[in-house]
């Protein structure tokens, strides 16, 4: 109860994506992330793999046994690697927004900048919802449309004019 509580005071962060881009903005303070959509990932020793750099970082971070993913670069869609962009959002994410003990989880509105023509595809909106979800969103939308400046931004009526409830 008091979690819940907790999260409706939590920001709204927007997540507009390119192939090259990666922008997220907290909407409370006007931080924003603005770099681009890389991870570099170091396999351990236990098999799993682990972020060395993300964002701009990452591309000085490649050597022999680092391996740099853009989760955000494919031919024919945005979206070609969860595991990698759900990383990387968790990351930027948490940079952006400070490393607290306890902070609320923010609502997520997630915005493909790019590679959108005829409208998403309901298996391309379920991925970008679970990426929010993945990455620490209480609650998402996924808008498609023009860019949005930030007094525009309303969780709510975004999520109501997506016919979500």
């Amino acid at each position: 109860m008091i979690r819940q509580l907790f999260n409706k005071l939590g920001t709204t962060i927007y997540v507009q994506i390119w192939e090259h881009r990666l922008k997220i903005t907290d909407m409370a303070t006007g931080n924003i992330f603005d770099q681009k959509p890389l991870v570099a990932l170091q396999s351990g020793k236990n098999g799993k793999s682990v972020i060395v750099a993300f964002g701009d970082l990452a591309a000085k971070s490649v050597s022999g046994d680092i391996e740099l993913i853009n989760p955000f670069s494919h031919q024919r869609v945005l979206f070609s690697n969860f595991m990698a962009g759900e990383l990387l959002l968790q990351k930027a994410i948490k940079e952006l927004l400070g490393d607290n003990l306890i902070s609320p989880t923010p609502a997520i509105v997630l915005h493909p900048m790019e590679k959108t023509e005829g409208g998403l595809t309901m298996i391309e909106v379920r991925a970008f919802r679970e990426l929010a979800a993945g990455a620490g969103g209480r609650d998402s939308v996924i808008y498609q449309g023009r860019e949005l400046s930030v007094d525009e931004i309303n969780f709510k009526s975004l999520k109501e004019s997506a016919g979500e409830q």
